[in-house]
């Protein structure tokens, strides 16, 4: 009996010893499919600039080991390897990395090449958050399937606090028509669904082309001088360059330019959908408050 004791307590002692056994995760993307993993992810790619800070925010840039081209935030993303760009990725050089996540683009990544890693059993979780609800909401589902739950439901609160703060602070600000311009040649804007249409909606702008159809629609400098926008806020190539705004100095006539409303705002803090959107519409709803600061 006493041999038997000993025995159990030995046994007992060595099942404490093993490691447990990590549980199954999941997650449901953006195309409606509930990816599973035996285990949180350990080597993620990250085929976007976005998915990449994203990543990050959900507290799983230790486990990044693939990125694409631009993906320069947060610094420590510039030291992960490339496999190409969003349009067009390197896929031996992706499979060698050995992922056991892919963050995929839906409307950013070929769908092709989404496809082929799928059938070689790669899972791929599609995102496209369309709101800043569904930013805070995909830092958590990121944050589940790389099992840093802790770090990601805290960023994600952090910043729907910040944009709940934001949207009663500007909920009854005079309107202000706004175009935003999204790119340069060939001239593009976005309508109320965007993303960035939601920020201008919460900054009390009024999106001159928020009525058109297409998310991301072509417009004309015609169209531009015909709706008179009071403000044009816009990019441009990199995070400094405010070449953009220099053709509408070309007309007086316009509000935005009587005004002197052109404002450059750095493009990665309003064009990519991640918690940095935060500060990108904080400083959105500032250069529409001193665009009502100049009316006469």
């Amino acid at each position: 009996m006493a041999d038997l004791k000993a025995m159990a307590m030995i046994l007992g002692g060595m099942l404490l010893a093993l490691p447990a056994l990590a549980s199954p995760v999941c997650a449901t993307d953006d195309l409606g499919k509930e990816i599973c993993l035996e285990q949180p992810a350990e080597r993620i790619a990250a085929l976007s600039p976005g998915a990449t800070e994203l990543a990050w925010a959900a507290g799983a840039g230790d486990q990044v080991v693939a990125v694409v081209a631009y993906s320069d935030y947060p610094p420590a993303a510039k030291e992960v390897t490339s496999v190409g760009s969003h349009t067009r990725m390197d896929m031996e050089r992706l499979l060698e990395l050995q992922p056991d996540l892919v963050i995929g683009w839906v409307t950013g990544n070929p769908t092709e090449q989404l496809a082929t890693l799928r059938e070689m059993g790669v899972p791929v979780f599609s995102i496209e958050p369309r709101s800043f609800e569904a930013v805070s909401h995909t830092i958590e589902r990121l944050s589940i399937l790389a099992g840093t739950d802790a770090a990601g439901f805290a960023e994600a609160e952090r910043f729907r606090k910040g944009i709940t703060d934001l949207r009663a602070r500007f909920t009854d600000a005079d309107p202000v028509p706004v175009f935003y311009q999204v790119w340069d040649e060939p001239l593009m804007t976005v309508n109320s669904d965007h993303l960035i249409g939601e920020m201008i909606e919460l900054c009390g702008g009024d999106n001159v082309f928020g009525h058109l159809e297409r998310l991301v629609p072509r417009i004309s400098a015609e169209a531009v001088i015909a709706a008179n926008p009071e403000a044009i806020l816009a990019g441009g190539m990199g995070e400094e360059n405010r070449h953009w705004l220099t053709r509408w100095q070309s007309f007086p006539s316009l509000t935005a330019t009587e005004r002197d409303n052109l404002f450059f705002i750095p493009p990665s803090l309003v064009q990519r959908p991640t918690p940095r959107m935060l500060e990108g519409t904080r400083l959105f709803c500032e250069k529409l408050e001193v665009a009502r600061d100049r009316r006469p």
